[in-house]
């Protein structure tokens, strides 16, 4: 604020000035304000992770991903089931026309022997919602304790509202800007997969540049077309082709000085 009004007038005022001045920096003038007065972690939504969400669930409870542009819960399923030792003890099934059967058999299985079932896409099968309503409400306590329903669906009114008043409930949106991508990129990283190639040190900087370069292209999608010829999705699924393919490059270089960092 110009001359003495900075000492003059509180965080609060000064946010009452800027309304009527600059309105458009208001909304980073109420983050500046809330991290004065309860802290930083209050306005930096935390990374997601699977394994805090399955926390809150049961045999009974199912886990609904709401599924956003971008995401695909898919793979973090898959990832998490290793991660839990069920890497044999899952099913999964794209809901669709004539799905609705295989996808009972696939549920009753499961409450058997304590597998975890994924119904993907449930809004393409709205026929099915009313007879999977009624499955989640017969849940009972007497089914394997091991036994998880994941169900992914996009917005839509027909999706049944007692399964979702009844659920765990996630929504995996790409994180909002460079340094929250960055985060949840690392965050699906450990040190054995960061050091899993001949030549480690390499691998961690080309990678760090991608990861930049991938956050850098999630980031830019708030401005729409703009800046574009062709808009296109960088999806975290291409981030993990793009790291492979890395460690397949470095991996088969003859030596140090052969690696192809131009092609890279």
């Amino acid at each position: 604020m110009p001359g003495d009004w900075n000492t003059k007038l509180n965080s609060f005022q000064k946010m009452i000035l800027l309304k009527t001045i600059r309105p458009d920096k208001i909304s980073l003038a109420i983050q500046n304000y809330v991290i004065e007065k309860i802290g930083e972690p209050f306005v930096k939504p935390p990374t997601f992770k699977l394994s805090e969400c399955f926390l809150d669930s049961s045999n009974t409870t199912p886990l609904v991903f709401v599924l956003s542009t971008g995401s695909d819960p898919i793979s973090a399923f898959k990832k998490f089931c290793t991660e839990s030792g069920m890497e044999s003890r899952y099913d999964t099934i794209s809901l669709g026309s004539g799905q609705g059967k295989p996808a009972e058999e696939k549920i009753e299985k499961g409450k058997q022997h304590g597998n975890w079932v994924l119904l993907a896409n449930c809004h393409l099968c709205i026929s099915f919602m009313p007879k999977l309503e009624a499955i989640v409400e017969q849940l009972q306590s007497n089914i394997h304790a091991d036994f998880r329903l994941w169900l992914t669906s996009a917005q839509t009114p027909k999706f049944p509202v007692s399964i979702l008043q009844n659920s765990v409930k996630m929504t995996m949106e790409p994180p909002s800007g460079l340094r929250a991508n960055m985060l949840q990129t690392y965050e699906n990283l450990d040190n054995r997969s960061l050091n899993d190639c001949v030549y480690p040190v390499q691998y961690k900087k080309v990678l760090f540049a991608m990861a930049f370069f991938h956050a850098i292209i999630q980031d830019r999608r708030k401005f729409g077309p703009i800046g574009w010829n062709i808009r296109y999705e960088f999806t975290n699924e291409d981030l993990v082709v793009c790291q492979r393919q890395l460690k397949i490059f470095l991996d088969t270089a003859a030596n140090e000085e052969a690696i192809p960092f131009k092609v890279l």
